[in-house]
């Protein structure tokens, strides 16, 4: 899942720095009025901010879903640790609880003898 974030962001640079050069050639290669050409910059930056704005917003979002899933399986994980625990430390309370009934019944009959 890290792979797919980190593909996700290298794609989303991509495309942004992808308009910015783009924007940049054409305007660089489109003869046209000194205002005309400000006024395309303005816009064509506008539009590479709104997109990096979103870019970042996306990737936000999928940071803060891993981490809300890493979260839930850390919180799984450490239940199930309990109750490996739990069961771990019955099963030894019962083996300790038959070992001893069983040392009694072993000095019961040594003292028979």
């Amino acid at each position: 899942m890290e792979d797919r974030d980190k593909k996700v962001a290298a794609a989303a640079l991509l495309m942004v720095a992808g308009g910015i050069v783009g924007a940049g050639l054409a305007l660089l290669l489109a003869p046209q009025s000194g205002q005309r050409t400000r006024r395309d910059i303005s816009r064509y930056a506008r539009r590479a901010k709104t997109r990096a704005d979103e870019a970042v917003e996306d990737i936000t979002t999928n940071i803060n879903d891993l981490v809300e899933t890493i979260g839930e399986k850390t919180d799984e994980l450490v239940e199930k640790g309990r109750d490996v625990a739990s069961g771990a430390r019955k099963d030894l309370v019962r083996l300790i609880e038959e070992g001893a009934a069983r040392l009694e019944k072993f000095r019961t009959k040594l003292s028979r003898m």
